[in-house]
């Protein structure tokens, strides 16, 4: 990740070399993705309580893009070129307008655990968008493929989801939405480090804003403590932290490793569900993740033999 310009001395070749490796930071920003993220799904929840579903989101992201924007300007960081501001718009509208509006939305319908359970697919999807690109799935990622869209299908049939098609269209619809603009974005001239977090998430915060509003939301009026406790969460480490960390796991390692936390966040969504608000999880539901993680296995352990 490149660093903005500093007054001070230049640091030993030995540190900054250290400073800059991947193979630090790399364990580092993926840890943080399965931490953080496993626990946005409940901070979501939380937010809920008071603020709609797309203000919600364009919120979270117009308050962490100003501030991320801001901070990288005033460190010397270059402005991103036109071509560069019409790529991020793109995968941000992508990744955070679909990705994250349509979860939210979902999750006034589903609970956090099972939405975290559905978003699980995207790996699956990631695999099936390379095809466009020339990346044929092998013989064993067509195995996971297929396990892993077997497993959708249980969670469709659980309680969680049963009942619900609107709120499991809108997760599927997002979770195939984040794939296609990861797979799509790491082809394109996106601006460099985290002017990339700051730009995709100004830009899809316009875009989620003008469908709030657009929809008929309106901002409340007396929102509750806890629901903007979480959404200052949800922008300073679900957007700022955790959006940058993958996008540096996604610059700077196999798709399969930058969408290794597909493993992590559902059971830590579902586990801090059951134990904060008491959700409830089904038979169906486990076996879905189950068989949903299963694939999305077996996809990351063929790419991981396969020659880079």
């Amino acid at each position: 990740m490149p660093t903005p310009p500093s007054t001070e001395a230049p640091a030993t070749p030995a540190l900054s070399a250290r400073a800059l490796d991947p193979k630090l930071w790399i364990p580092l920003a993926l840890l943080t993705l399965y931490v953080v993220w496993g626990s946005t799904y409940l901070g979501i929840r939380y937010a809920l309580e008071s603020y709609p579903p797309f203000l919600l989101a364009g919120l979270r992201f117009t308050a962490a893009g100003l501030v991320l924007f801001g901070f990288l300007r005033w460190r010397g960081h270059a402005l991103p070129t036109r071509l560069q501001w019409r790529n991020a718009a793109i995968t941000g509208v992508l990744l955070l307008g679909f990705g994250n509006g349509l979860v939210c939305f979902a999750e006034e319908r589903v609970s956090s655990g099972i939405a975290a359970v559905a978003v699980s697919s995207m790996p699956l999807f990631a695999a099936a968008f390379g095809t466009i690109y020339g990346q044929w799935p092998t013989r064993r990622e067509t195995v996971g493929l297929l396990v892993g869209f077997a497993g959708v299908v249980v969670l469709n049939t659980g309680s969680g989801l049963s009942g619900e098609a609107i709120g499991a269209l809108a997760l599927l619809t997002a979770a195939a939405c984040w794939a296609f603009g990861s797979v799509w974005s790491r082809r394109q001239d996106m601006p460099a480090g985290p002017m990339n977090t700051a730009a995709q998430m100004l830009c899809a915060s316009v875009a989620l804003l003008a469908v709030g509003f657009a929809s008929g939301e309106s901002l409340p009026s007396h929102p509750t403590l806890k629901a903007t406790l979480a959404l200052a969460y949800l922008a300073l480490f679900g957007s700022i932290l955790a959006f940058s960390a993958y996008l540096y796991v996604l610059k700077h390692a196999r798709p399969a490793v930058a969408t290794s936390y597909a493993y992590v966040n559902p059971p830590v969504a579902v586990l801090l569900g059951v134990l904060l608000v008491g959700e409830t999880v089904g038979p169906f539901d486990l076996a879905g993740m189950a068989i949903i993680l299963v694939g999305v296995a077996v996809i990351t352990l063929a790419r991981q033999r396969a020659p880079a």
